[in-house]
């Protein structure tokens, strides 16, 4: 399990399986985000799999599916209220964490500076200097 906390109440991870149910719980995670379609998994780690495994274990368990492609701002907001309306830490996750890195950075750019965010990301492992203009442009909108 790998997960990359980039602020004290949300952290991002690559793929997790049923398995790794256990160790988030442990970890104090309270709301689990599923940012990876599932025609990128094998049914095992389909949203689904994991939802069932992660409901029966007492986390909550949000679907918002994200390609690089279709990326939005439909998909940010709803990150933003699933990280809102969450009890404890959240924990999202996708392919290797970049996705739900981006989608917390944009949903963080009208409450942090550009470079707050970057460096967040940044010690968690994830360069997304690439995005200055996008959150710089979000926290003045």
């Amino acid at each position: 399990m790998d997960i990359r906390p980039l602020s004290p109440a949300y952290a991002v991870s690559p793929q997790i399986g049923v398995e790794d149910i256990p160790a988030i719980i442990a970890a104090g995670y309270s709301t689990i985000i599923c940012n990876r379609p599932d025609a990128e998994v094998p049914p095992s780690h389909q949203a689904a799999a994991i939802e069932a495994a992660a409901k029966a274990a007492g986390l909550a368990f949000v679907i918002i599916p994200v390609t690089h492609q279709s990326l939005n701002m439909e998909m940010v907001n709803e990150q933003r209220a699933a990280q809102d309306a969450a009890d404890g830490p959240v924990l999202a996750y996708c392919a290797s964490g970049t996705r739900s890195s981006i989608v917390w950075s944009l949903s963080q750019a009208d409450a942090m500076s550009a470079d707050d965010i970057i460096s967040a990301t940044t010690s968690a492992g994830y360069s997304l200097d690439g995005l200055r203009p996008q959150l710089e442009a979000l926290a003045k909108a």
